[in-house]
């Protein structure tokens, strides 16, 4: 530096510049040092960032004036130093040789300014709206002339007058200048022309902030303030970037993976080539018979290496897509871990600070503000690389779920057989989660090794080897807190289980509640769902001792280690002193070390999870995808419209072929019948057409479009209407013309919101036959050249399936002149088309005219002898009802009777639907479904306008309840939730953690005291101290560990309390609740809330209760050592309340916006893999990616909000965490002459480490806000009204009542819930003992009603019934319910064994039950079964038959033989055989019992004593069958229409 400055100028002087009150740095240092960096700085970014500045192009902006002031400015720089520059040169000729510095630094800093404004408008031609290059760059140089300001100040007061008058004036432009750039690079520049800024209707200000608001965060404020305001809806979000979107995402995934695929094909050839030219080499060596014997082996090794050796890797496409830009935020991180240790060296500054009495305030001051800015350069650093990693995450999730979508679409029939839907939504939703959330600890796998190095090597140098012993400690406590993680863990598997069981059951007890009443059985399953709950409560219990233990490890730890240390240092040797420096630098380093350590086993866990995730992943992606070339689409040559010659199809490469040599020619425009047996291969057929089927041989072509009816309607979930059309646009004539022809009209009339109903997931508020009409209404709207329908007529009922073909498929339908292809049962429609095929097992027979396969009395005619009786019936009825069709259509619109053809052979399809016919004529039009469909929240049967008002009102109230948590409901719902744990309890938990933070507090300062005796010399009682210190820390540890132990044991109790008065309030909860109630509102009760108060909020009380606790001690401690920091904390604790409150708000709602926006994409997933075969036949698939793609970044746009408030909160709150740290550094130093280092040591270390603890506090506040809503919920569910009792102690009947069976109604009125009008008006009636009454009526007449009055499932509006005499609304409801016996309509069965089906008190002998099922026909069918009365029933009785279940329920009755049986009669579940067994056994069996039987097919009740005809809720006609039907009344007209009269 000498030669530079020359000798006069010497570059450091520690006298003038350290060991001063007034310091002062020497010109030679300003000189060269303060104003080269800066300088450096610029030069040395510059490559880099023009880089960026070519390859990023986001159009030019404007110049602007604010543009043209920061040019100027900057070229005045430049001149001002250039003015130096000559001034020196000038000078030179005057003879004043200046030291070369003079001329070096104008020179450097001039061009510098150059390259600045040079910058400053290549940026504005690049786009960039502002620059943080520049920014750091103008504030450095600011910073920087900052010393030389002062001092040419101070030189011009000491000499009084200025030397060197230009320079000092120069100096002073310029430095004003600078100030000026600074100030002007705060501001942003207008977006650029052409951006998507201007078109964008919400864009996200992210893309226009400033570098200061992208660094601070600041843009996100707006954000939080309108959340605060009012709760955010979905209109306020931004929109997603662009760069974070599906469209720029997933196709950077796909394209890496590609080339992946690619390479692992061109390497496979390579090695399949090599192994083949080894074998023609040894053939040419070998003539003969020895020919290449070693080869086959030789081939076969090199084959499996090869094929070990290059599966395509998904990783190294994930790395290629995302890595560079997730490096950046290791960069960032990088810097943050060196950092970090910064300030414990400050602090040991600060602390021998302290103890130099004599050192000059200045030092003081400025350790503090370094501390300070270090920190927040740590925070800001910290955030950014967070929003790195978390935004390279959300773009990893988006890439996979598009990736896995895309590949859905086009997987081979094989390779969806391998994995259900489920599992593939699983791909979806769990492992793409995976990924997220390891991308954010993904960097800790270097840096923590890191963290933990430059911790022990600064800990070494402070305390030498004994640092060893602590480390030694850690390591210890790896295992151990690993331990409980893998128990912990196999509990929570445990505990799922448990979980799962018990929903099932709640969700079986819920659908069959009506039944569950009427058996009067609640309290048998009320037991079976606590000792589920019981057992689940027991694993809780012990994963809460598990956590209590890992808590105090984690608490623990960090005093642990210190304590080995400070004690393995100070006995080590006499000459060991621990004084404060020593202690508190150690401590606030082992804090340092401690989240390292702990995270690392974290962060491996979630690694190999991710790992199984991309195996997973990467299996599912290599699928083999269906050859799109397979059918010959563009085929004009021929007048065939569908040919296929020699095709051979095979489902998958492994299985046998399922077609053979099959020849088709399909001419353009006639209707091709394909007949045969089932599973012979006619849907193959139909699959080969389309391409789904793998192609072993043969031509397939099809000229034009395709339009495809599947066997089973896929039906979206959307309007009906977007159902038909299907993505064509909407022609009203056309679309009238097409809902004529399927003879959907009627049945829009029936529908809530005609054609804009919304349609639930799989059609569920459709009934088969509509579905299955909409489906071929989108086939007709889609308008193509080609037909291709899977049987679609044997889901509707005879006379609509007779309309659809005249209307529709027929040779006069609306489709003639197209060219058609039906799979068919239906003979009747044979005769009327143009060619008929015949497949018998994957061949083809015979194929010809109607007339020709007759004439061949071949395969077909034998298939016609089969159906022909059955059909000629068919036809009868048919035709019959033709008559009838206008009246009959809504009942098809209606009834759920055809979804059994579903499950059950075809063939006994006619047989069935003759017998369905009958019954329906028969019947009264009584709608078997119309009770259970109303449970899915949409029944046909109430008015619909009200129904449509009354949603989206519900759906206004179900919000706001969520929303208005602010106010004063919050404290009583805590209240509520500390009643529920135990007010005594609760006082006490909170008493325990004060008393853990009081000897926390204790070890501390007992610290501090300890280092003092350093400074006094006193240091023979190390013994006492240590022991003292022990103490105190072993008590802080057993306090924790109780502490939260106590905690979870008040946790647990509460959650059993909770579910306990829930359950018992559902079993008490009248009928009409579930009637108007969604069951999936009440499961989500019993499943998410529970769990919520199960699992979520004890951590989240613990950790909130932990968190708060630290924070108050640390207040405690930095007022006790400084008391004037109680000034500071008021300002700075409302700054944090009012940053908190807006956080809260804002966050909340988004999380619930993020999850409502979550499970469309995966139901749409689902949706669409069991629809892709009709999406591909239309040709929709691009169409449905990019609907997939909407809903994922609607997802996002409410996820990448939430990512940013979370870094807007770090931001803040770590602000005040380092403005305590500032205080609590800035009053140490004020007040030095009274305090020891002791105690500065502590109250400064106490303070860095309180941003973590303040930060965690604000988000468990918020997860302690949305959790506790759980508990709210679950209480207003436990509260609702409850139906009278169930025994009334002193209204007990005698045990043998009713033993007449005498039943009399008086006045009787009912209606089923306040505000509806009577069902039953003033009946009057009595039935005597033993007498047979049949009730009939039209549907709603009220005769349901009746029986549910019997036993109380209603009460009375008026008047009273009574049996024997006694008036059973006093009686207890079970007292009444069991002793009467109803066989319901709906067969409900529970899971379980059959004997728990029968009897779940076990309350009969085994003899009792199987003599039961004697009676009631079904001993043969329970004894063919290896397990007996054992036998287990799946959920509903699935595995038994609808009549077999119906069976079980006559066996009920038969076990329970009442005096009083009520019988409501089912309608077309039970086929003729089952209703005929049923009546026999309850003619004989019942022989001397009251019976009311509700029918619906007159002919059961014709030899009753009594028929009782109910009409618009009143007795209609009484009297014996005989009599009615000589009056010639109603009852005469409906037996005359079911053809029992002439």
């Amino acid at each position: 530096m000498e030669r530079l400055c020359g000798p006069d100028l010497p570059f450091w002087e520690a006298n003038q510049t350290l060991h001063t009150d007034r310091p002062d740095l020497p010109e030679c240092f300003q000189l060269s040092v303060l104003s080269w960096l800066p300088c450096v700085y610029l030069w040395a970014v510059c490559p880099i960032y023009l880089f960026y500045l070519k390859r990023s192009h986001k159009g030019y902006i404007m110049m602007s004036i604010m543009n043209r002031f920061k040019t100027v400015f900057g070229l005045l720089l430049w001149i001002l130093c250039w003015t130096d520059l000559f001034y020196t040169f000038h000078e030179l000729r005057q003879g004043h040789t200046q030291p070369p510095i003079y001329f070096i630094t104008p020179l450097v800093v001039g061009m510098t300014m150059l390259l600045a404004t040079f910058l400053i408008q290549f940026e504005r031609l690049r786009g960039v709206q502002s620059s943080g290059v520049l920014f750091i760059f103008w504030f450095l140089s600011v910073l920087c002339a900052v010393v030389p300001f002062r001092s040419k100040i101070l030189q011009a007061s000491s000499q009084n007058e200025v030397t060197d008058k230009l320079r000092f004036t120069t100096f002073y432009l310029y430095f004003g200048l600078a100030v000026c750039e600074l100030i002007l690079c705060c501001f942003n520049e207008k977006p650029p022309l052409f951006s998507n800024v201007v078109t964008d209707p919400n864009p996200c200000p992210e893309t226009t902030a400033g570098f200061l608001s992208t660094i601070t965060f600041w843009w996100f404020t707006s954000m939080a303030i309108k959340g605060y305001k009012m709760p955010l809806e979905y209109k306020d979000l931004w929109s997603l970037n662009q760069r974070d979107s599906s469209k720029v995402m997933v196709p950077k995934l796909l394209q890496e993976w590609e080339k992946e695929l690619a390479k692992a094909k061109s390497e496979e050839n390579l090695s399949s080539q090599a192994v083949y030219s080894k074998p023609l080499l040894s053939t040419t060596n070998h003539i003969g018979g020895g020919r290449g014997e070693s080869s086959p082996e030789e081939a076969h090794v090199l084959l499996s290496t090869q094929k070990a050796a290059h599966h395509p890797s998904f990783l190294r496409a994930l790395i290629k897509a995302f890595g560079p830009y997730f490096l950046i935020g290791s960069a960032y991180k990088l810097l943050q871990d060196v950092i970090t240790f910064v300030n414990p060296q400050l602090l040991r500054m600060l602390i021998s600070f302290t103890k130099q009495k004599d050192a000059p305030d200045w030092w003081g001051y400025s350790l503090a503000f370094l501390m300070f800015f270090t920190a927040i350069l740590q925070t800001l650093i910290l955030h950014r690389h967070f929003q790195y990693c978390f935004v390279t995450g959300m773009n990893i999730r988006t890439a996979v779920i598009g990736a896995i979508y895309r590949k859905a679409l086009v997987i081979t029939n094989a390779a969806k057989r391998s994995s259900t839907v489920g599992e593939v939504v699983n791909l979806m939703s769990v492992d793409a989660q995976r990924f997220m959330d390891l991308t954010t600890f993904l960097n800790l796998l270097w840096s923590a090794p890191l963290q933990i190095m430059l911790a022990l090597y600064f800990l070494w140098q402070n305390l030498g080897p004994s640092v060893l012993a602590g480390v030694a400690v850690m390591i210890m406590l790896i295992p151990f807190n690993a331990v409980i993680a893998m128990k912990t863990r196999a509990y929570q598997v445990e505990q799922m289980q448990y979980k799962d069981s018990r929903i099932k059951l709640m969700n079986e007890i819920l659908n069959g509640i009506k039944v569950l009443k009427l058996y009067a059985w609640e309290n048998s399953f009320k037991e079976k769902v606590l000792a589920i709950r019981q057992k689940e409560l027991n694993v809780l219990r012990k994963t809460a001792y598990l956590g209590a233990l890992s808590t105090m490890a984690w608490t623990s730890a960090p005093f642990l280690v210190a304590l080995t240390t400070f004690a393995v240092y100070v006995s080590v040797d006499e000459n060991n002193i621990l004084d404060a420096e020593r202690a508190f630098v150690s401590l606030s380093l082992f804090n340092i070390l401690r989240f390292p350590l702990n995270m690392l086993p974290q962060v491996i866990s979630s690694l190999v999870q991710a790992s199984v995730s991309l195996k997973r992943i990467q299996r599912f992606l290599s699928h083999d995808e269906l050859d799109p070339s397979s059918v010959d689409r563009k085929n004009t040559a021929t007048e065939f419209s569908v040919t296929v010659v020699n095709g051979k199809f095979t489902w998958s490469k492994e299985d046998p072929p399922v077609l053979h040599n099959i020849n088709v020619m399909v001419p353009q425009g006639s209707l091709l019948a394909v007949v045969g047996h089932v599973g012979c291969g006619k849907s193959s057929l139909i699959s080969a057409l389309l391409g789904e089927v793998e192609k072993l041989e043969g031509e397939v072509s099809i000229r034009g479009s395709v339009a495809y009816v599947p066997q089973q309607a896929w039906i979206q979930n959307a309007t009906l209407r977007d159902n038909i059309l299907f993505g064509k646009p909407y022609d009203e004539q056309k679309y009238c013309c097409v809902l004529e022809a399927c003879a959907l009209t009627p049945d829009l009339g029936v529908l809530p919101g005609g054609d804009m109903t919304e349609i639930g997931e799989k059609g569920i508020n459709l009934s088969g036959g509509q579905r299955q009409r909409v489906s071929l209404a989108r086939a007709l709207y889609s308008d193509t050249d080609v037909y291709l329908l899977d049987d679609p007529l044997s889901a509707v009922d005879a006379h609509v399936a007779k309309h659809i073909f005249d209307n529709l498929i027929g040779p006069e339908g609306v489709l003639k002149g197209k060219t058609r292809i039906l799979v068919t049962h239906g003979i009747s429609f044979l005769p009327q088309v143009d060619n008929i095929m015949v497949m018998v097992d994957g061949r083809m027979s015979e194929m010809g005219s109607y007339q020709e396969l007759l004439n061949q009395n071949g395969a077909f005619a034998e298939f016609l002898r089969n159906y022909a009786l059955e059909d000629i019936v068919e036809e009868e009825v048919a035709t019959e009802e033709s008559i009838e069709e206008e009246e009959l259509f809504p009942e098809d619109a209606l009834s759920n009777h055809t979804d059994m053809v579903d499950n059950e052979p075809v063939i006994n399809e006619a047989k069935r639907n003759f017998r369905r016919q009958i019954s329906i004529i028969s019947a009264d039009g009584e709608n078997p479904k119309g009770r259970s469909v109303r449970r899915h929240g949409c029944s046909q049967r109430k008015p619909f306008d009200q129904q449509e008002k009354k949603k989206p009102h519900e759906m206004q109230k179900l919000i706001q309840a969520e929303t208005a948590e602010t106010g004063r409901v919050k404290s009583k719902v805590y209240l509520e939730y500390a009643k529920a744990v135990g007010i005594l309890l609760s006082v006490f938990i909170c008493f325990l953690y004060g008393c853990q933070s009081a000897a926390a507090i204790g070890g501390n300062i007992w610290l501090s005291q300890w280092t003092n005796d350093a400074s006094t010399n006193q240091t023979e009682n190390v013994h006492m101290r240590v022991g003292v210190y022990a103490a105190l820390g072993i008590t802080q540890g057993i306090l924790v560990m109780i502490s939260s132990f106590t905690l979870a044991m008040g946790n647990i109790g509460a959650a059993r309390k909770l579910h306990f008065n829930l359950l018992t309030n559902k079993f008490h909860t009248p009928q009409s609740f579930f009637d108007t109630t969604p069951l999936g509102r009440i499961i989500n009760r019993f499943s998410k809330d529970i769990y919520v108060i199960d699992e979520a909020l004890p951590s989240t009380v613990l950790m909130f209760l932990a968190t708060f606790f630290v924070s108050l001690s640390t207040m405690i401690v930095i007022v006790s050592s400084t008391p004037i920091f109680a000034v500071v904390i008021v300002p700075l604790a409302l700054v944090y309340v009012f940053v908190q409150r807006f956080y809260v708000a804002t966050s909340r709602q988004l999380k619930r916006l993020e999850s409502i926006s979550r499970s469309p994409i995966y139901s749409h997933f689902s949706e669409t893999v069991t629809g892709s075969s009709v999406i591909r036949a239309y040709g929709r698939h691009s169409a449905f990616v990019v609907m997939s793609d909407m809903k994922v970044d609607e997802n996002q746009k409410s996820y990448y909000p939430g990512i940013v408030s979370n870094r807007w909160l770090g931001v803040r709150i770590e602000f005040i965490g380092n403005c305590m740290v500032l205080f609590a550094a800035l009053f140490a130093v004020t007040g030095k002459e009274n305090l020891n280092p002791g105690l500065v040591g502590l109250s400064v270390s106490y303070a860095l480490q309180v941003t973590m603890s303040l930060n965690w506090m604000v988000r468990m506040t918020s997860d302690l806000e949305s959790n506790i809503v759980a508990v709210e919920r679950v209480k207003e569910y436990s509260e609702t009204k409850t139906e009278a009792p169930w025994e009334v102690e002193d209204k007990k009947p005698p045990p043998e009542w009713p033993a007449e069976g005498n039943v009399e109604f008086h006045d009787y009125s009912v209606r089923y819930r306040e505000g509806l009008d009577l069902v039953l008006k003033n009946l009057t009636l009595s039935v005597k003992g033993g007498e047979k009454i049949g009730i009939v009526g039209r549907t709603g007449a009220g005769k349901s009603s009746m029986t549910l009055c019997l036993f109380r499932l209603l009460e009375a509006a008026a008047g009273e019934i009574t049996i024997d005499g006694v008036k059973i609304s006093e009686l207890g409801l079970h007292d009444l319910r069991s002793r009467l016996t109803i066989i319901p309509q709906e067969p409900v069965l529970f899971s379980g064994t059959l004997k728990m089906n029968l009897d779940p008190f076990e309350k009969y002998s085994d003899e009792e039950l199987w003599s039961a099922l004697q009676q009631s026909h079904l001993h043969k069918f329970v004894s063919n079964q290896s397990a007996k009365l054992e036998l287990e029933c799946s959920e509903g009785g699935e595995n038994l038959s609808v009549g077999q279940r119906q069976l079980v329920c006559l066996a009920r009755a038969l076990l329970r033989k009442t005096r009083i049986l009520i019988l409501d009669e089912a309608t077309a579940a039970v086929d003729l055989e089952t209703d005929d067994l049923i009546q026999s056994t309850i003619r004989t069996q019942f022989e001397d019992c009251t019976v009311f039987t509700i029918a619906h097919r007159l002919n059961t009740i014709l030899d009753y004593t009594r028929v009782l005809v109910l009409d618009k809720g009143q007795i209609a006609e009484f009297d014996t069958p005989a009599n009615l039907l000589s009056q010639r009344g109603i009852f005469y007209g409906m037996a005359k229409d079911a053809g029992l009269t002439q």
